[in-house]
């Protein structure tokens, strides 16, 4: 197979759940023909002494991201609606976790 062929391969990021962890983390990308060969290529590169229990690969094209440039309109906090800040609430003494 020539370097071309592959290069018309999709592109998969690739996601490892640890033995310790909970949570996915994302360990890198890999270029693969299918969704099953990713898989198979996710797992000879970035599991090759038992680093993780679970593995996901999603197509590069798929995922959706947030703009930096929106930072602001996602992700500060309303100021037209303070009643959501505890700021503003009595909590009694006898509450030790909130």
């Amino acid at each position: 197979m020539s370097a071309a062929e592959r290069h018309d391969w999709p592109l998969w990021e690739v996601f490892v759940r640890a033995r310790t962890g909970l949570a996915h983390r994302h360990v890198g990308s890999l270029h693969a023909s299918d969704a099953e060969m990713a898989l198979a290529n996710a797992r000879d590169v970035y599991c090759r002494r038992a680093e993780g229990v679970s593995l996901w690969v999603v197509k590069s094209a798929s995922i959706v991201a947030s703009d930096p440039a929106d930072k602001a309109n996602l992700f500060d906090p309303p100021t037209d609606k303070p009643y959501r800040h505890p700021t503003f609430y009595d909590i009694p003494d006898d509450v030790k976790n909130i």
